[in-house]
């Protein structure tokens, strides 16, 4: 497994930022070895178990590119009977909203290849959010890949457990912040949790 350097660059912009953790993410996610991948993503999954224990609903989301996938942690909680979301994108300025989806049905694409749940599918309030990231620190900021989403939508469900989901490596001293966004409850790595 590659070695992530110890810090990223001085440059605190977000942009800077994104574009390190980007390339960092996706060499992490290219160096691993076949079936590696799977496995730790089942040990995220093992991880975040007792955090959506007892939940009635969580969104997920459909990984893209080098993005932790969220496939065992789905199967995980649909075997409980959570209820499963996942995010519905339109277009950037539109809303995203969760919408109902078990394993098996089908995904349509939207916004940018987004693989998501048809149009009409039920609307769900989730107990939970797992959210993407591109980056995240001990203090819980979330970096994601700019286009505010995840920000607005847990702005608009000031109760929900928010839950990061992504690769250890993607941990960083700092993460550049702004007023708008919003802090995680917790991160779910395959190496653990932090927070709680």
């Amino acid at each position: 497994m590659a070695v992530p350097p110890p810090s990223m660059s001085a440059d605190l912009s977000k942009p800077a930022q994104r574009a390190e953790l980007r390339a960092l993410r996706d060499a992490f996610v290219l160096a691993l070895a076949p079936g590696e991948r799977a496995r730790l993503e089942a040990e995220a999954a093992r991880h975040l178990g007792p955090l959506i224990a007892g939940a009635r609903s969580v969104a997920f989301y459909h990984a893209l590119g080098g993005e932790m996938d969220c496939g065992p942690a789905i199967d995980a909680a649909a075997a409980a009977g959570i209820a499963v979301a996942l995010p519905h994108v339109e277009a950037r300025g539109a809303p995203m909203r969760f919408l109902a989806w078990a394993p098996g049905d089908r995904l349509v694409p939207g916004w940018r290849g987004l693989l998501q749940p048809e149009a009409d599918s039920p609307p769900v309030s989730p107990d939970i959010v797992i959210a993407p990231l591109l980056g995240f620190d001990s203090a819980l900021r979330r970096i994601g890949q700019g286009a505010g989403f995840y920000d607005r939508a847990l702005a608009a469900l000031p109760d929900v457990k928010k839950i990061g989901w992504g690769w250890s490596i993607q941990q960083r001293p700092a993460i550049a912040s702004d007023p708008w966004d919003v802090p995680l409850d917790a991160v779910v790595t395959e190496a653990g949790v932090i927070g709680g």
